[in-house]
């Protein structure tokens, strides 16, 4: 008897300490949820998962415990009466193998099986809150599916919701028949042992039953099948083929049937009591099954269908384009023709002077590396990424690459890595740097527009509140206001200490709230220290992607925040998506599978407070249109938004991606086309690493943002692009653009070159810079030299309706990690050339030289040059130049620039009358 109070005790101990740890996590996240302003989020979560659980708990307990409790009933009140199996004699059951204690404490071992069973599923059914209430609450597509012709919204909300009821009920009758089997065999009614193979008629009666419930569920669930043949993929067709509404369609309401009749059959056999009839039953439904739904269309396919594939298939693959165009937004994309020439001249380059001003020659990795060695300025300090914007700096509209300087406080030395360090004093990090995409130093060093601690403005946005409490890498929990000041930012030797003046993070006055976060984080020492004050507040979720997240878990969210500098502040801009898996005869995309997407809100989040606005950039999404309705509140209205941060919103590159990955198949339009895949697209090819171009491995090229005039329009603007190539080959064929700016922003344009001219593609350039002897002999050299190349990413760069390829390199000596810009390469048309800045290399490239942002000594905006000066500054720099590389003993390099510096002066010595 003591061993069972102890279980029982350690039993309830275990029980009370779940219970609890529930308890505890819920106001945690009611404190969380009301500081934060989204208590009403929290609520109808909240109430619907309970809900949900309170639900599947009551309902699977009771009918695990009813059936559990029917089957003792009925194996007491009726022994005896057995059929045999395969002519075996069944004897009376002796249950010697079964424990005492199970026999006399049965219907404790059913209830608390059912218990535990109930509880089990009812937890994994609390995950399907998001289905209930977007089925509760759902809003109309708009469109009906082409074969049943039900509004698309039926697939998007309510199919999920049904197959979830459907498998609940799969799991819970088959659950209750191992259940009741279970009680009759420990009974002796069913005896599978060495004395023989029999079952009772009482057994066989209620197996009966439940059977009846399973084959009528089954019936459902062929029902469901139907619909779920609008997601099917033959190779040929996404979506249902020929042979799935010919051939699978029947089937189905066949099977539907079978699986009715299966149902009556065995309610039938509740007065019969043979086990020949629900085998019967069961072997004609599971039988025809696999004949006819899986064997005949087989079958079908091949003999009659293959054949005539692309016949039978056409409006199929119709449907198909159709649905998968308007599942991505693809239907919205403009394709414009791009008649390609090589009309590119200094003066057309001159009129297209904000694309040349803007055209990017730092590479993310490089530049990150720069950016650690020079601003990071403490070891506590780092950069999580580098982000890519665009601003209007001295009336000027300037493309620029900035990182946010945040604090890690793992990176503190070992013997600093106190609690008080970590949670009380280095708290946030401080500043933001910002560089010009184009601009170096005379070192190759980017230029600053921002930069230091405090950061200082040269060139570019004053920044008034620097500290971030909220960014990329703040993982941990800190307490502020506080009875001592935080640390600010170092100064000389000494270090700057500032207390926090927002209102960001939870409340934590008092004993109860710090003994619940204290037990929330694991952490006595926030019951017990000192630093603590009536007014301190416990800052946690601070990761952007953490916080978004956990108010609006139904979003999936766009891997890269970026942050942006709004008067005076600094806030995060994080891309949310709406999706689904569930939109018909759409192709599902290959790294998530969903099958439809939409960019319906713009988050932002203030790095200082933690404030988080959902603002809804596309109303006429249903799904985003579900979640307003669900969630009144939640989402504030796009124009809602500070107008400065509106001029910062920018196509997400996820989505891009993913649109333009399912474009390279789906802007084939034609049935015929399409079947043949005649004009399949795929992204260029890239040298996976840089700094090693001859290794051979190669990567798929990436989207880019960029300031540039595009074609037919008057001013530049701030476009994500990204070049294709048609499948197995390396010539480019297309260019896509998705504009950032108002109003024209998420207009997304396809540039088509002409199929009888030849393009170059990325792949090819970079070849042909291999190829190029006079940069490999100068690349070999360096390499020689104690210094390491790091090739950047070549950029494409579409001008009125020629075609610029341009590409950055970078030196860092073998011993250093400070990677310097020092040469830049161009290609136009067949000339490909190398120059130590852009302007020198347009120059070279061109007849006359071109002004550009980074060449010392560049005249202002809109002002040119006199020819004769800019040659004579053109002619100084090459023999500049020679002479470095005549120090180097780089013969090679020194012939070459004494060749540039012959055609630049017999440029000089023209009469213009001659030209």
């Amino acid at each position: 008897m003591a061993w069972r109070r102890t279980a029982a005790a350690a039993a309830a101990i275990v029980v009370g300490l779940a219970v609890l740890s529930v308890v505890f996590n819920t106001v945690v996240d009611w404190t969380w949820f009301a500081a934060i302003g989204y208590l009403n989020v929290f609520w109808m979560v909240f109430s619907t998962r309970a809900l949900l659980f309170l639900a599947a708990f009551a309902a699977t307990t009771i009918i695990l415990w009813w059936n559990g409790w029917l089957a003792s009933r009925l194996a007491q009140s009726e022994t005896g009466r057995f059929l045999e199996l395969a002519g075996a004699t069944v004897r009376p059951p002796t249950s010697a193998s079964v424990p005492d204690i199970v026999r006399r404490h049965l219907p404790l071992v059913i209830a608390g099986a059912a218990i535990i069973l109930g509880a089990l599923l009812a937890i994994g059914e609390m995950a399907n809150w998001d289905v209930l209430l977007r089925f509760v609450y759902q809003v109309p597509y708009g469109q009906r599916d082409p074969v049943f012709g039900n509004d698309i919204g039926f697939y998007l909300f309510s199919l999920p919701a049904y197959i979830a009821l459907k498998n609940w009920m799969l799991v819970t009758v088959s659950l209750s028949a191992l259940g009741a089997g279970g009680v009759y065999w420990l009974h002796g009614h069913i005896e599978l042992d060495g004395h023989g193979r029999g079952v009772s008629q009482t057994a066989i009666g209620h197996g009966s039953a439940l059977l009846g419930i399973l084959f009528a569920v089954k019936a459902w669930s062929y029902g469901l099948d139907r619909y779920l043949l609008l997601y099917g993929d033959n190779g040929v067709v996404v979506g249902a083929s020929y042979t799935d509404v010919h051939i699978e369609l029947p089937v189905l309401w066949l099977l539907i049937g079978l699986a009715v009749v299966a149902a009556i059959v065995s309610w039938a056999n509740l007065w019969v009591r043979s086990y020949k009839f629900p085998l019967a039953a069961t072997a004609l439904v599971f039988g025809s099954a696999f004949v006819l739904a899986e064997g005949f269309p087989f079958l079908f396919e091949r003999l009659f269908v293959r054949p005539n594939e692309l016949e039978l298939e056409r409006p199929f693959i119709q449907q198909n384009i159709t649905l998968t165009r308007q599942a991505y937004n693809l239907h919205q994309m403009t394709a414009k023709a791009f008649p390609v020439e090589q009309s590119l001249t200094s003066a057309s380059l001159q009129a297209n002077q904000a694309t040349i001003d803007n055209i990017r020659l730092w590479d993310e990795q490089p530049l990150m590396a720069t950016y650690r060695q020079l601003q990071e300025i403490r070891t506590y300090y780092k950069f999580g990424d580098v982000d890519v914007d665009r601003y209007w700096l001295n009336g000027t509209y300037r493309q620029v690459m900035l990182s946010a300087r945040e604090l890690a406080s793992t990176l503190l030395p070992s013997n600093a890595q106190t609690w008080v360090n970590r949670h009380v004093l280095f708290t946030h990090g401080n500043g933001v740097i910002m560089s010009p995409v184009t601009h170096k130093s005379a070192e190759g060093l980017p230029v600053f527009y921002l930069g230091d601690i405090p950061p200082v403005a040269t060139g570019g946005p004053p920044v008034r509140e620097p500290r971030i409490y909220y960014g990329e890498l703040t993982d941990t929990y800190v307490l502020v206001k506080g009875s001592t000041p935080e640390f600010d930012y170092p100064k000389g030797k000494d270090n700057v200490y500032a207390p926090y003046g927002g209102i960001g993070g939870v409340p934590v006055s008092g004993v109860a709230r710090r003994a619940l976060f204290a037990w929330y984080f694991n952490d006595p020492n926030i019951l017990i220290s000192s630093y603590l004050t009536g007014e301190s507040r416990i800052m946690f979720r601070r990761t952007i992607k953490a916080r978004v997240a956990t108010i609006a878990p139904f979003l999936r969210l766009d891997r890269n925040p970026y942050l942006v500098i709004s008067d005076g502040r600094l806030f995060w801009v994080q891309d949310a998506y709406t999706t689904s898996d569930y939109f018909p005869y759409a192709v599902a995309n290959t790294g998530n599978g969903l099958n439809y997407i939409r960019n319906s809100v713009k988050v932002v989040v203030d790095a200082y407070n933690g404030s988080v606005d959902l603002y809804l950039a596309d109303p006429s999404d249903p799904i985003a249109a579900t979640y307003q309705h669900i969630f009144p509140g939640l989402f504030k209205a796009f124009a809602a938004m500070p107008q400065d941060l509106q001029r910062h919103i920018r196509y997400p590159e996820d989505l891009f991606l993913i649109q333009a990955h399912t474009y390279a198949a789906y802007h084939m339009e034609a049935p015929e086309v399409f079947y043949n895949r005649e004009d399949l697209w795929q992204f260029p090819r890239q040298p996976v690493d840089a700094r090693q171009p001859a290794d051979g491995s190669t990567a798929m090229m990436t989207p880019y943002y960029m300031i540039m005039r595009l074609p037919g329009e008057q001013q530049a603007e701030n476009i994500l692009m990204l070049p294709m190539v048609p499948s197995q080959r390396e010539n480019m064929i297309a260019w896509l653009a998705a504009r950032c700016d108002p109003p024209h922003y998420g207009e997304v344009i396809v540039y088509e070159f002409p199929k009888d001219k030849l393009v170059y593609g990325p792949f090819q350039i970079e070849a042909r810079i291999n190829q190029n002897t006079a940069i490999s002999q100068q690349l070999s050299l360096w390499n020689q030299l104690g210094s390491r190349v790091i090739r950047g990413n070549l950029h494409v760069i579409p001008i009125e309706h020629s075609i610029l390829y341009v590409s950055p390199l970078y030196l860092r000596a073998s011993t250093g990690q400070i990677p310097e810009l020092k040469r830049v390469i161009a290609i136009y048309g067949d000339q490909v050339v190398m120059e130590e800045t852009l302007a020198q290399a347009l120059a070279a490239l061109f007849t006359e030289p071109v002004r550009a942002p980074e060449h010392r000594g560049a005249l202002p905006q809109g002002l040119t040059a006199a020819p004769e000066a800019e040659r004579a500054r053109e002619a100084l720099s090459h023999y500049r130049q020679a002479m470095e590389r005549l120090k180097a003993g780089d013969w090679q390099g020194f012939g070459a620039e004494l060749d540039q510096l012959g055609r630049v002066l017999e440029r000089s010595s023209e009469v213009p009358g001659d030209r």
